[in-house]
């Protein structure tokens, strides 16, 4: 567990005198370079903090940490998608050598193995796609939804006022009925029938 994690930490420390030297070189910030460098940085404590969930042997910290993986991946893949592509990929390469402890750990608990399939059999382009479609897919039901709601409350007060404007005009309708049949009375006492 101690090798892996130095190991970690110099490829972080390594990370970063890289990106250092790159700029006091004078070489020109792109923008997907830096994105990417962020994203190894954020994959390697992500191993960081996933090898030591799985060196404690609790399935629960362990699922915990691929909750906030995915959650990650989430926002990498709202900022920057080729980003999330390169975290994911990083991931997936921890996971897949460390399948063994992995299933260890895991033991019978589907949600756990689940999310560690969900991560893991699939590309990572996939997976980043896939996660982009189920937001918009998310986004465009939510749309959706309120247009079905804003519709069903306008359908509603349509409905509501033309019951209450039937409403009224039965009650007038009554009203002159009685007028009438009053009317009709007085003059049938008029009349002494």
């Amino acid at each position: 567990m101690k090798k892996i994690l130095f190991a970690v930490m110099a490829m972080v420390a390594i990370g970063f005198t890289a990106c250092n030297n790159k700029t006091q070189q004078g070489e020109g910030n792109d923008s997907t370079a830096i994105a990417i460098n962020t994203a190894d940085e954020e994959a390697d404590a992500a191993v960081a903090m996933l090898a030591s969930n799985l060196e404690t042997n609790d399935a629960n910290k362990f699922q915990n940490a691929l909750n906030i993986v995915k959650e990650k991946i989430a926002e990498l893949i709202k900022t920057d998608p080729e980003a999330a592509k390169q975290y994911v990929a990083r991931i997936q390469d921890f996971l897949k050598e460390n399948a063994d402890k992995v299933k260890a750990v895991v033991g019978d608990n589907a949600a756990i193995a689940s999310a560690v399939a969900a991560i893991t059999e699939v590309e990572p382009a996939a997976v980043v796609n896939g996660l982009l479609e189920q937001v918009s897919d998310a986004a465009t039901g939510a749309k959706d939804a309120a247009v079905d709601a804003v519709n069903e409350k306008v359908d509603e007060a349509k409905q509501a006022a033309e019951d209450k404007a039937n409403e009224v005009k039965d009650a007038a309708k009554q009203k002159a009925n009685d007028a009438i049949d009053d009317a009709a009375k007085d003059v049938k006492k008029g009349l002494g029938l």
